[in-house]
């Protein structure tokens, strides 16, 4: 459904829906401040927000050719895809 879904770890609620991806979410990270990238089909990297009960994306990153299989994040912050 080209969404990223958060969930309660302890109760199993669901928490929030992000919304920003046209095709199917591949992979995803979490930043030591609660920041949260996704890849996808769509060959874009989403950046959110996401705490205290809100979540807001904030950009897509574009410029891969193809999907995008896989993120990790470095101890200084940097994003590699």
């Amino acid at each position: 459904d080209n969404t990223v879904r958060v969930w309660s770890g302890d109760t199993g609620a669901h928490l929030a829906t992000l919304r920003g991806h046209a095709s199917v979410v591949m992979c995803l990270t979490v930043g030591p401040d609660g920041t949260v990238y996704s890849g996808s089909e769509d060959t874009t990297i989403c950046v959110w927000t996401h705490g205290r009960g809100e979540s807001r994306h904030i950009r897509a990153l574009e410029g891969h050719d193809d999907t995008v299989r896989s993120l990790a994040l470095s101890n200084s912050c940097k994003l590699y895809s």
